[in-house]
């Protein structure tokens, strides 16, 4: 079976991270997010996956130049120009020649959604598309799904407000679809699947939903970033825990830690350097990070060989780009992000 991930979008809430590394090639302990996706997918019998890219694509190239992740085969296809959610999809099925039933994930969505159920009632119906539903508390960022009993769509919403949403259930980001779905996009055309193919497929009557209570996670911000390393820190479901998790930290083999440092909750990863009496309390810090002595550094994110001064503190949210240097005795605080280009 193949399944076309989109990873095309260029993560924007998670600048300046994302300068440098698009979104899905993230590390939550110590393993890219992608590989996090396409595990779920490898075990409801996907053998073959598409990425559908736009930005930044040699990084993906130059990380699996064999055309192989967690086992499955992969290929690229790679955007001439953004042709947005439902332009992608079909770019990306035709560069791979689908021809029968297929997967859709957004690859920023961490889930272990039950796939084959999502699947068996696609066939059931015999709907042109499926679309898996969350319930979120505030669904105003999403596209909001209401249905009738038997699961058919009875209007898709994109991003309404939270007063006037007629339900709770949002788009979660993975559908199952046939070909003939390809035929109601626009040829190379910027094309949203949510606000103008999904509508075309309500007035059509074939398009279906499925509630479901999997673990789901938009790991698009900074907060939630941080929220899917915790949930694999505790072991939460869809994210397989690590043997080298040991008080609720995962720090990296390769770590360097000087004395009376305090880790909490946080992942640490390869040729990460702490400083001595520094406190890392619910953070990531990412490979070759420096974290001179006398640091406190809570709720935040330092990005690959940063370097954060002796005696500085960063508390939450603050967000530190590759390579950036943040000066001895320096005060972050909030919604901070630093470095990335000038």
């Amino acid at each position: 079976m193949q399944a076309i991930i989109l990873v095309g979008g260029e993560g924007t809430r998670l600048r300046p991270l994302t300068f440098v590394d698009p979104k899905q090639m993230l590390p939550i302990l110590g393993v890219p997010m992608l590989e996090r996706v396409l595990t779920n997918l490898a075990l409801h019998g996907v053998t073959d996956v598409v990425l559908s890219l736009g930005y930044l694509p040699g990084r993906f190239l130059e990380k699996y130049p064999d055309n192989r992740i967690v086992g499955l085969k992969v290929s690229y296809a790679v955007e001439p120009e953004r042709l947005d959610t439902a332009g992608a999809i079909r770019f990306a099925a035709l560069h791979a020649g689908v021809d029968e039933t297929f997967i859709v994930i957004n690859g920023d969505v961490l889930t272990d959604l039950n796939i084959t159920k999502l699947m068996e009632l696609h066939r059931a119906r015999g709907a042109e598309a499926t679309i898996a539903l969350h319930p979120v508390e505030d669904p105003s960022r999403f596209g909001v799904v209401s249905t009738d009993d038997d699961g058919r769509v009875r209007a898709f919403i994109e991003k309404p407000s939270r007063e006037s949403a007629p339900t709770n259930n949002i788009n979660a980001g993975t559908y199952i679809m046939e070909p003939s779905v390809l035929d109601a996009i626009e040829p190379n055309a910027r094309v949203s699947v949510e606000r103008v193919t999904f509508p075309l497929l309500v007035e059509r009557g074939t398009l279906y939903a499925m509630p479901d209570d999997s673990y789901w996670l938009d790991t698009g911000t900074p907060e939630s970033y941080l929220q899917a390393n915790f949930d694999a820190l505790s072991g939460r479901r869809a994210m397989t825990t690590h043997p080298e998790i040991s008080g609720k930290n995962w720090i990296a083999d390769s770590v360097t830690l000087g004395e009376k440092v305090r880790v909490l909750s946080s992942a640490i990863e390869s040729g990460a350097t702490i400083g001595a009496g520094t406190v890392i309390d619910h953070c990531v810090i990412m490979a070759g990070a420096v974290i001179e002595e006398g640091c406190t550094i809570r709720h935040s994110v330092v990005g690959p060989k940063a370097v954060i001064g002796a005696n500085s503190s960063l508390l939450a949210t603050c967000v530190v780009a590759h390579g950036h240097h943040v000066p001895a005795n320096s005060h972050l605080e909030g919604d901070v992000r630093v470095g990335g280009p000038a």
